[in-house]
This record gives structure tokens, sequence and C-alpha cells, in this order.
């Protein structure tokens, strides 16, 4: 039986071709014993076998997912569902090459009404549980079942004026409960169903987004102008989450080992308190420069600036950097 399915553990740097470029650098960090957050990587092959399937994914492949579940819960010691330690992940694409065009990631799958309410209890913390519940519902309406951004972003905004704020951090858990109910309404008017609860549905559903975005236009255009071959396919990477909203000990940074125009040693990038990744990118807020992360998180900083160090010595190369701070303890996300 082929293998379909690798831990982070069980892959290195030069598996680029059958983990894609984010799966083998997430393998190669583990390796070196960085502060990864654990999961697995579904293969490009297994991509490409989805497309000779007729865009299904067969028994062989989900049998082997479902198996790297019940291991990364093993890992975790957090259950999918668990009312107790629920586990939740981001599922990211992750090709060879960097390519535009690919689908964007997704981040707290798992969550659900039980979910969010235990997350909500052990936490003491309702408004991260409500944030990360409101904004799974829209990633994976976005992303998943193609419901424009713009529907989630007008209903956003209406909360914000209602309640007379300006930022997304100023609404507080009654907000984004009620945030988090009319996103699931929007997504039952546009989509005809309701929003799925499985965590292991909503997983295989992201597992196709990702797979079908191989195929999507944008994708296709670029790798037509870079001769990348279509029967290269897209990795999958399922992550457990590590978490930059729980509160302001908390955050999310981007950053290179080198200033990117002039090769000058030395950390540049960003860092957002209580935020998530795409909130970075996104421009949401205006975020930190890396250096005043010093004054805020003085020992995230500190092993941030080893984990450099041993990546640039290790790859012998500039690198480029996703990570987050869960109160004050540092997660490296990706590499590249």
């Amino acid at each position: 039986m082929r293998k379909w399915v690798y831990l982070f553990t069980e892959g290195n740097a030069d598996m680029r071709e059958l983990l894609g470029g984010k799966g083998a650098n997430l393998a190669e960090m583990t390796n070196l014993g960085l502060p990864v957050p654990q999961g697995f990587t579904i293969t490009t092959e297994a991509c490409t076998q989805y497309y000779e399937d007729g865009r299904e994914i067969n028994d062989e492949i989900f049998g082997q997912i479902m198996e790297y579940i019940d291991k990364l819960q093993e890992i975790t010691g957090k259950k999918f569902g668990d009312r107790e330690n629920p586990l939740l992940v981001s599922v990211r694409s992750g090709a060879r090459a960097s390519m535009p065009g690919m689908m964007d990631t997704i981040l707290n799958l798992g969550l659900n009404e039980t979910v969010v309410h235990t997350l909500a209890e052990k936490s003491n913390n309702p408004r991260w549980a409500w944030d990360c519940y409101r904004r799974f519902i829209q990633m994976y309406s976005d992303v998943v079942m193609e419901v424009g951004k713009k529907y989630f972003e007008q209903l956003i905004d209406k909360m914000k004026s209602k309640k007379g704020v300006t930022q997304d951090v100023d609404l507080d858990a009654e907000d984004l409960k009620e945030l988090a109910n009319q996103f699931k309404e929007e997504y039952k008017s546009k989509i005809g169903e309701e929003f799925p609860t499985d965590p292991k549905d909503q997983l295989m559903g992201a597992i196709k987004a990702v797979f079908r975005s191989w195929d999507n236009p944008r994708a296709n255009v670029y790798r037509r102008d870079n001769d990348i071959p279509y029967s290269w396919g897209t990795a999958v990477n399922v992550q457990s989450m590590a978490f930059g909203n729980m509160g302001d000990d908390c955050g999310t940074g981007v950053a290179f080992t080198r200033n990117p125009a002039t090769g000058e040693k030395g950390l540049f990038g960003e860092f957002l308190t209580n935020a998530q990744g795409e909130d970075v990118v996104a421009g949401v807020r205006t975020p930190m420069k890396i250096s005043e992360m010093e004054e805020k998180f003085p020992e995230a900083f500190s092993q941030f600036s080893d984990v450099c160090r041993t990546l640039e010595e290790h790859y012998r190369d500039m690198q480029d950097m996703e990570f987050t701070v869960e109160h004050g303890k540092l997660y490296m996300l990706q590499t590249r």
C-alpha cells in the first residue's frame, strides 16, 4: 500500500516533491527540535490521484487521513469535537514551488457549537472562543464553499458601527457570538444547507478545497507562464493550532533573518499582539516592528532569535518565517 500521509516527524527538507515546500520545511524544523505545532502532510501524489479518480478522495487515502488524525490526537492529547480537550487544526496548501492563486489558509478547524462553549469555559476567555469560531466560519465559507468574503466583512462593519467602535478587537464576546450566528445564517442562505458541525467533515471539505485550488484559473495561468507541470500537484498541511488571539500576551508575526532589500543581517518583520495570522497580512491593524516585540515578549523574542540563527545556519540562506506567540511561548509555523 502506498503511503499518502506523513507526520512532520517522518519527513525532511529533501522531500519537497512529495511533501511540498511548506510540508518539507515543517518536517525539517521538527527534526531540528524547533517548537513546531505538530501535524501531518497529505502528499502531492494524493492530489494527483484525486484528479485521476475524477476529483474524489479514494477510500485508501481517506483511510490514511483518518488514521493520521488518530495519531495527531495521540500526540497532542486532544480530540476532534471533544468536550474536555478539543483538537483544532489549521489547513494550508503547499506546492513544491510557492504559487499565487492557491488556497488560502483555514484556521480553527474543528469548531462547532459544543466545542466553542468548551473552549470559552476552559480558557475562561469567551471572547477568544467566539473570535476563533466566527473566523473559522468566515474562512471556511470563503475558501471551501466560495461564498465571497465581502458578505461577512459587511456584517462585521455593521456590527462595529452598531457598537460605535472602529477595530475588530473592540468587539466583545457577545458581539462575536452574534456575528458567528449571522455568519451561519449567511452560509445557509448562500449554500442552502447548514454549516458543517462534524470536525471530520469540515477537514475533508478543506482538504478537497486545497486539491481543487491546484486547478483554479489563477493557478493554471501562473503555471503556464512559469513552466510548472500540472502533474506536480499540491500537498496539504494539517497542523494543530497555536493561538495568537488569546489576549495581550499572545500575537503573530512574519519576519526575515536579513533585510530583504540589502541582505544586511538582523531581524526584519512585523508583529501584531492578540491576532491571528491573516490579520498581519490583511492589514486589519497596524503591526509593530519586530524590534518592539523584544520589549513586549522578551522570552519569546530571545527564543525566536535563537531559532532564526539555527535556521539560517542550517539552510545557509536568508529565511522568511511565520510564527505565533501563545501566552508568551513561541511556535514556528513556517520557514522558506
